[in-house]
């Protein structure tokens, strides 16, 4: 049963259409996935871009954090270590 010589360089005729319409296929617009990527792309890049924005003024904007007190018993250790006598003792 070898029907592939019979049909080889014959095409249904249903496929015979597909083919012309193939070949005279134009580009008429954008790849609506390219339009997708280009979006994400650019909600993204200046998602980025803003926030980077935003960071640089926050710097030159905001006045420093405060440090914290540093408790007394902590500074205690601290002398101690160094060798300094607490005061009082």
């Amino acid at each position: 049963m070898d029907y592939e010589g019979e049909f080889e360089h014959d095409a249904p005729p249903s496929f015979d259409g597909m083919k012309n319409m193939a070949q005279d296929v134009e580009v008429k617009g954008f790849n609506p996935g390219l339009i997708v990527l280009l979006l994400v792309g650019g909600l993204l890049l200046a998602f980025f871009v803003g926030n980077f924005l935003l960071y640089r003024y926050a710097q030159k904007a905001l006045p420093p954090k405060k440090k914290k007190p540093i408790s007394k018993k902590k500074m205690k250790k601290e002398r101690l270590r160094q060798g300094v006598s607490a005061p009082g003792e």
